[in-house]
């Protein structure tokens, strides 16, 4: 009933919303798709996903392909929680249901974005390395090499590939399995990061780690606190009078000080000065950054919903009544602009359409069926409670879902600022280990323990005192003897 519902969610939204909708980001991944380079700020994968699409000139095709991925991760956590760890298909559906019903996660599945391809590929490696207790190195394979695609698409799918690891070291895989998965993860990797070499003549993946990480500490550094400070980095310096509202202005507002820097925003001058400006300011000030990272990471499980980090942006998450994006005529390189690139993808209008009755469906229930934040904060505490029993042994199975969900809640908040985007990949993982709380063996455990207590609870009670009746009758008895 629930896969069933989510479906037809999902053509609803197609219907309503034709043939795609976009974001910010969607015309950087376009370009790349349509004139293949790699791109400074952010790796590729996704736009690969989009040039493999490319000669079937169709967004709805890009679309129903990433709502299927929708689909997909909800069918992964059913049968990894029913078929595996043992949970009535009541349970497992009830798992299930953020990540096929919440509304916000079905508009990110109708976005030109990478995160709905990041999540389907975290949670298929997730679901490949939970079926097997011992996995062949076939499947440790298999795990590398989707991981090495996940970071390639986003690059918090480096932290991903550690949690990976961490996990099959503690569950005592082997070093051989460990280094199978390593070495495939990184096979794609290196392979992408020779050809960022070939045309950039560095061997890494972006020239953005540092950037980002200036927009971390853009709110509170205080260059009087930096010790030994170069010269060539106080154009990075504002005082608290001047400073923008968020984090994010740090890079992307006109009046950053990353403009104040010559050479590319995203080049590898202003990348390594801005990295070696930002670990300067965390090491000078590590409550300041520690405050910060706190404050992003707990607004994750507020109650409310609010506007952030400004209207335009967030108006992109909502299925809206008129489109708040058309394509813009933005220059993506000197012979390229950004709505002919779309309309050529399309060959033919790509100009985001809503349809009646079908957008007010979607609109509507958008109002109603979402995930709150707090809601999000009870999922991982109920996995939470799930890994007390199994201590012994690291929390168990649920250990992988449970750390890399917290991980990917915690990375944004630690290495750029909060985005509303960045919670729902989360929530299909937070979602599966919540899920492995219920199992049986979870389940005997804290009975053995309910047993341990009652026996030494028995044994721990004083005799009972001997009535006054008996005492009597015996004393003659012992006497006559």
């Amino acid at each position: 009933m629930i896969i069933a519902t989510a479906a037809l969610l999902r053509v609803v939204a197609m219907l309503g919303y034709q043939p795609v909708m976009f974001f910010n980001d969607s015309f950087d991944y376009l370009h790349v798709a349509t004139e293949p380079y790699p791109h400074p700020l952010r790796p590729n994968g996704y736009a690969f996903l989009l040039l493999l699409l490319k000669p079937f000139h169709s967004f709805a095709l890009v679309a129903a392909v990433q709502h299927l991925m929708g689909l997909a991760m909800g069918v992964m956590i059913y049968a990894l929680l029913r078929r595996r760890f043992g949970l009535p298909g009541w349970g497992a559906a009830l798992a299930a249901a953020p990540v096929l019903l919440d509304a916000y996660q079905l508009q990110l599945e109708h976005l030109v974005l990478s995160d709905t391809m990041f999540t389907f590929l975290v949670v298929s490696a997730v679901t490949l390395l939970l079926w097997h207790d011992r996995p062949s190195w076939k499947i440790a394979a298999a795990v590398g090499l989707i991981i090495g695609l996940s970071w390639l698409t986003r690059s918090v799918g480096m932290p991903v590939l550690l949690g990976v690891l961490l996990y099959m070291l503690v569950r005592r895989s082997g070093w051989k399995l460990m280094g199978v998965t390593l070495a495939a993860c990184m096979l794609p990797v290196l392979a992408y990061m020779g050809w960022y070499k070939a045309e950039s003549g560095k061997f890494a993946i972006t020239e953005s780690n540092g950037i980002f990480l200036y927009a971390r500490v853009y709110k509170f550094a205080d260059c009087h606190k930096m010790k030994d400070l170069p010269v060539r980095e106080y154009p990075l310096c504002t005082l608290p009078a001047n400073r923008l509202p968020n984090s994010q202005d740090g890079i992307w507002n006109a009046q950053s000080p990353l403009n104040r820097s010559p050479g590319m925003r995203f080049g590898p001058e202003n990348n390594a000065l801005s990295n070696d400006y930002a670990k300067r300011a965390i090491i000078s000030q590590p409550g300041d950054y520690l405050r910060v990272v706190a404050h992003d990471f707990f607004r994750v499980f507020r109650w409310e919903r609010t506007v952030f980090p400004d209207p335009a942006t967030y108006s992109q998450y909502e299925f809206r009544r008129t489109p708040t994006r058309t394509l813009p005529d933005w220059q993506m390189d000197a012979n390229s602009i950004a709505s002919a690139e779309a309309r050529a993808y399309e060959r033919g209008d790509a100009e985001t359409r809503v349809v009646e009755p079908f957008g007010a469906v979607a609109r509507g229930y958008q109002d109603v069926f979402y995930l709150r934040g707090t809601m999000v904060g009870g999922i991982l505490l109920i996995g939470l409670a799930g890994l007390v029993p199994l201590w012994r042994r690291f929390g168990g199975q649920a250990a992988l879902p449970w750390t890399l969900a917290t991980g990917l809640l915690l990375a944004p908040a630690a290495t750029a600022e909060f985005d509303y985007r960045y919670v729902l990949p989360a929530v299909p993982l937070a979602a599966l280990a919540a899920g492995m709380a219920f199992s049986p063996e979870v389940r005997r455990t804290v009975a053995g323990w309910k047993r341990d207590r009652r026996r030494a609870a028995v044994s721990d009670a004083p005799a009972p005192p001997v009535p006054a009746e008996q005492a009597e009758t015996k004393v003659p008895e012992v006497a006559a003897k």
